[in-house]
C-alpha cells in the first residue's frame, strides 16, 4: 500500500463514495489511476464492497443495545459468535477479555424485539447470563478511517 492508496480510502470514508470523479476532485489523482487503484484495492480484499448506506433510524430499527454475554461455552470462540449471530438484529460481535465474553451489538425496532433478543440470548446452549445497555442517543458513529488524520494513516499504513 502507497500514498495514493491511503489517501483513496480515506477520501472514501470521509466522501462517502467511491466515484472516481469525487474521488479524483478531493485527492487530485487522476480518474484512471484511481479507477486501476480500486480495482487493486478489490483484489487485494481491502475494499469488500460497493455498498449503499441505510439510515437504520429512518428506517425503523433506531435503537440499539449493547449486550454483554458472559458465556460458558464448549468448542471455539468462533463457533460460539457464530450462534450469536443467528439472533436477528445482531450486527456485531466481540471476542473480549476480562469478566464478558462477548459483546453483542443489536440495531432493532423496540423495546418488544429487545425482549425477544434477549429471550434467543438466553435460550443460547452456553449463555450463562446477559448484561444489557440501551443506547440512549449514538453522539457520532463514524468509518474507522475517519477517526484518524491522513497523516497517521500515511505513517502507520504506507509501506516503506
Amino acid at each position: 500500500m502507497d500514498d495514493r492508496d491511503v489517501r483513496l480510502l480515506k477520501a472514501i470514508s470521509e466522501l462517502e463514495t467511491g466515484s472516481p470523479e469525487r474521488l479524483h476532485d478531493a485527492t487530485g489523482i487522476p480518474v484512471s489511476t484511481i479507477h486501476y487503484r480500486l480495482s487493486s484495492l478489490r483484489e487485494e480484499g481491502i475494499i469488500t464492497n460497493d455498498r449503499y448506506d441505510v439510515d437504520l433510524e429512518a428506517l425503523g430499527l433506531g435503537v440499539t443495545v449493547l449486550v454483554e454475554i458472559h458465556a460458558d461455552y464448549q468448542g471455539s470462540y468462533e463457533e460460539f459468535s457464530d450462534r450469536l449471530l443467528t439472533v436477528e438484529g445482531v450486527t456485531n460481535v466481540y471476542f473480549t477479555m476480562g469478566e464478558t465474553d462477548f459483546i453483542v451489538v443489536a440495531r432493532l425496532s423496540g423495546s418488544e424485539m429487545v425482549e425477544r433478543l434477549i429471550a434467543e440470548f438466553e435460550q443460547l446452549e452456553g449463555v450463562d447470563r446477559t448484561d444489557s445497555t440501551f443506547v440512549i442517543s449514538a453522539i457520532e458513529e463514524r468509518d474507522a478511517l475517519q477517526s484518524y488524520s491522513l497523516e497517521t494513516l500515511l505513517e502507520e499504513l504506507v509501506d516503506e
